[in-house]
């Protein structure tokens, strides 16, 4: 469904990404893995049309991403992108009118698993939640691709148990849902295909059931393998 080709996005002399090809098909749930600086966000946000890349090109179902493929794609992003005045229920107003997908009744039906008001404003929330309020806005839109960048930070343990049934009720034959975190054990309980990245490149894609059967291993451990040496 989305399939980058050869993508590359440089700043100024660093390069974020690196000549990635990879193809993300519907009826899976990724795992995009790498330490701070990997280049993961800056392949979501191309992936998702919110950045041009240096060269190379990423397609949507065969066409090169953009508006029309902004109508299929919800993607959550680490910063804060909510006015301060708004309240929780301003911000699914904002989202309803952007979006033809987005569901108010699945929004209210979120706010209540995250345990937020609608009257509660965006400028007093907590870290945690307003990482739960990014959730429950993105998951309320009926999107063909889901991509959700570090979904779990700022949240405590037993959130995270809600967040993962929210983002496991949306994973269908026909959607792609990509995650990114530092937390892999988080991320091994919700995703069956692991990308791993370091340094801009594509390292290697790795089906998880696949990999503990034949490499005994988990993705944790394979986490370790990959990226000990260089994160000390």
């Amino acid at each position: 469904m989305i399939t980058s080709k050869d993508l590359t996005r440089k700043f100024g002399t660093k390069t974020a990404v690196d000549g990635v090809s990879l193809t993300l098909t519907p009826g899976h749930v990724y795992a995009m893995l790498g330490p701070n600086g990997s280049g993961k966000t800056t392949w979501m946000k191309m992936a998702a049309g919110l950045m041009k890349p240096t060269s190379g090109e990423v397609l949507f179902e065969g066409q090169p991403v953009g508006v029309e493929s902004r109508r299929h794609v919800a993607y959550m992003s680490t910063e804060p992108y909510f006015y301060p005045w708004m309240t929780v229920k301003d911000v699914g107003a904002y989202y309803g009118d952007f979006f033809e997908d987005f569901s108010a009744e699945k929004y209210a039906s979120l706010l209540r698993e995250m345990e937020l008001e609608e009257g509660m404003k965006t400028r007093t929330l907590s870290s945690g939640m307003m990482a739960k309020l990014k959730i429950a806005v993105t998951m309320a839109r009926d999107a063909r691709v889901y991509m959700l960048d570090e979904p779990f930070n700022g949240i405590d343990l037993l959130a995270r148990d809600e967040i993962r049934q929210s983002i496991l009720r949306e994973s269908a034959e026909d959607k792609v849902l990509l995650l990114s975190s530092h937390l892999v054990e988080e991320m091994e309980a919700v995703c069956d295909t692991a990308i791993f990245i370091r340094q801009g490149k594509l390292i290697e894609v790795r089906n998880l059931e696949e990999m503990r059967e034949t490499d005994h291993v988990s993705m944790a451990d394979r986490y370790r393998e990959i990226y000990g040496h260089t994160e000390g």
